[in-house]
């Protein structure tokens, strides 16, 4: 099903991005990869060796898209079409609640929120001309709870749910799908650039995300469902049983996020 398909990933200089550029280039298709880091992309492109072709490296930054409508247009013009957009990129929290000025909140929904929707926004047009398509947002984990040093990221990343369920039922008779990742514990740099109350980067990988899944296997997962057209795709291990606590023993979600080690 991705042969001849053309996908446009962003956060793709790195991370669960990175390894699904492998992954759809593998598969056959073509991939507009993006992210704010060109050398970042550049590396990603060159380790596809003799399928580097495939790869077109479109760097933006997803803090400012002033200027999306126009990229996307003009990778329509070059390549024709867009059969699945991934939205991967993001930026994280590491922050109390009393310790993050509004501005930094601003900028994070600025990222998660606002860039995904814009892109999605600028794409979904051409994707209701040629009647399908497949759209892809990256929640997290706590993306379905609050969960400590996180109130921002949160809370742009429960947004995102609101948009994409939406998306989906006005979209089913253009032949359009739309999925919402939630990854759990995956070995990214994630925790590195996660911002801090000051907006400085947090600079340490967290226990946690150390000893997650490898970011092979997420984009893996995530491949499977989308070929199974899951409406959430699960990325993670144990951990993921938490959304189902939450759901059902909220009583007993709250006394176990109490406990568990934020950093």
């Amino acid at each position: 099903m991705f042969i001849d398909k053309v996908a446009w990933i962003t956060g793709a200089s790195s991370g669960i991005g990175e390894s699904l550029v492998h992954e759809f280039v593998r598969r056959g298709a073509t991939v507009v990869a993006s992210s704010n880091d060109l050398p970042g992309l550049e590396r990603v492109k060159a380790a596809c060796a003799d399928k580097s072709s495939m790869v077109h490296c479109v760097p933006f930054d997803l803090a400012d898209t002033s200027g999306i409508d126009k990229i996307v247009e003009q990778q329509i013009n070059t390549i024709g079409r867009i059969d699945f957009l991934l939205n991967i990129g993001g930026i994280s929290q590491r922050a109390r609640i009393d310790e993050t000025p509004l501005w930094l909140d601003r900028k994070i929904f600025e990222i998660n929120y606002f860039g995904t929707i814009a892109l999605t926004k600028a794409v979904l047009p051409y994707m209701i001309r040629q009647q399908s398509g497949h759209i892809l947002a990256t929640s997290s984990i706590s993306g379905r709870f609050g969960f400590p040093l996180r109130s921002a990221y949160s809370a742009s990343k429960q947004a995102l749910h609101g948009f994409f369920e939406t998306l989906f039922l006005e979209n089913k008779r253009f032949n359009i799908r739309s999925s919402v990742i939630i990854p759990g514990r995956v070995r990214t740099s994630i925790s590195f650039h996660a911002l801090t109350g000051e907006g400085i980067e947090h600079g340490k990988l967290d226990e946690g995300l150390a000893n997650g899944i490898s970011t092979e296997k997420a984009a893996e997962i995530i491949i499977k469902g989308i070929m199974r057209n899951k409406r959430e795709i699960l990325v993670g291990r144990g951990e993921m049983l938490l959304l189902h606590i939450r759901r059902y023993f909220p009583w007993l979600f709250f006394r176990i996020a109490d406990k568990i080690k934020s950093t």
